[in-house]
């Protein structure tokens, strides 16, 4: 009686999982659509490249303030830090020793001159006795000789003099060039031995160079570049932006005034200078800005948005889509940019079609449903 009843309950239970189980592949989700994304084709373009490059700012001219006497510091009347005029005295040194030796010359000078005068009154005396045969021609001869040594004699004092002069006037050190003194190396009451004792510098910082290395690579495209290579020589049409660290732009340009005719062997870089006028003292010896030469273009460059190329593994690599839809990966190299887009040098051929918006959504393989970028013509 009891196993009458029970079949027809499990009877109600394998009909409702067979239910379920047909219901449930029914409702099996549909494969999601391809993706959508956006391209441009890659075209040749004649474009102006924008080159960036890490720059230092160097004081147009240093002098190495040094004394040529030695002695004690007695006094330092500059003010660190400030501008300072040629022949401005910057150092006195105790000049006693000096003073003594410079008035110790001018008297032997005074000496050697009057002995001379003496022997030109001896000499002019005996000439006219020579004429009458009055006195004899050995001692007119020695008169002269006499007169001859101590014209020699003056000249050798006056040297001395000169020099002991000159020793007297280097006890007082003066700015050779006008610009901004540096901090004090010696103080007061310090002593200065002489030339080798570094005293102070002066910067000239109107105008102020900034130089900046590129590298071998790109020293050696612009090599092969004649156009390139005549707008960055000396005098040339390329001009130098900076900008400083704050992201403002420097408010003047600056013109390339040397290039090094030698290669760095450490680094592989070339050095390249800029002047810049510093009137407003904005730029500072020591400082690094940001250089960008503008001036050139690039023939039959390729060029895309910068959102398209992505990083991968340390790698540069865009996606491109083939006539039937289906995505791949390319590796690039990007050397530059121009606008909002990037300089592609080699990865890329004219004619693909490059994946602008939605590479977040593809993958390589991936079939998408890819639109020409609207704004294409623009490419920004």
């Amino acid at each position: 009686m009891y196993a009458f009843a029970l079949r027809p309950r499990h009877w109600a239970v394998g009909l409702s999982v067979a239910l379920t189980l047909a219901c449930s592949k029914k409702e099996a989700a549909p494969p999601p659509p391809p993706s959508e994304v956006t391209y441009i084709v890659a075209q040749p373009a004649t474009v102006e490249e924008n080159l960036q490059f890490v720059g230092q700012v160097e004081a147009y001219r240093t002098v190495q303030v040094r004394a040529q006497a030695a002695g004690i510091i007695l006094e330092r009347p500059f003010t660190e830090g400030t501008q300072v005029q040629a022949g401005q005295v910057l150092y006195r040194i105790d000049a006693v020793t000096a003073d003594a030796d410079a008035r110790a010359a001018r008297g032997r000078l005074s000496e050697a001159e009057a002995r001379m005068a003496n022997a030109e009154l001896m000499a002019s005396r005996l000439r006219p006795l020579l004429v009458g045969n009055a006195i004899a021609k050995q001692e007119v001869d020695n008169a002269e000789s006499q007169l001859l040594q101590a014209k020699a004699l003056v000249e050798q004092a006056r040297g001395a003099a000169d020099a002991a002069e000159k020793r007297l006037k280097e006890t007082v050190v003066r700015a050779e060039i006008g610009g901004r003194v540096g901090r004090a190396v010696l103080e007061v009451g310090a002593r200065v031995a002489g030339v080798s004792d570094l005293l102070t510098t002066i910067d000239v910082v109107d105008p102020v160079y900034v130089s900046f290395r590129p590298s071998a690579a790109q020293q050696y495209r612009w090599a092969r570049d004649a156009a390139a290579r005549r707008e960055l020589a000396v005098g040339g049409k390329a001009r130098v932006v900076l900008f400083m660290p704050d992201g403002s732009e420097f408010p003047r340009l600056g013109r390339i005034d040397f290039v090094d005719p030698v290669v760095d062997a450490r680094t592989g870089t070339q050095q390249y200078r800029a002047r810049f006028e510093n009137g407003d003292r904005l730029l500072v010896p020591g400082q690094f800005v940001q250089a960008r030469i503008r001036g050139l273009s690039r023939d039959s460059a390729i060029v895309v948005p910068q959102r398209a190329v992505l990083q991968q593994m340390g790698k540069e690599v865009v996606y491109v889509v083939d006539d039937s839809n289906k995505v791949a990966v390319r590796e690039v190299k990007a050397t530059g940019w121009s606008g909002n887009n990037w300089l592609i040098e080699k990865g890329l051929s004219a004619g693909e079609k490059v994946v602008v918006d939605g590479v977040q959504k593809v993958g390589a393989g991936a079939v998408v449903r890819a639109k020409v970028l609207a704004d294409s013509g623009a490419r920004q």
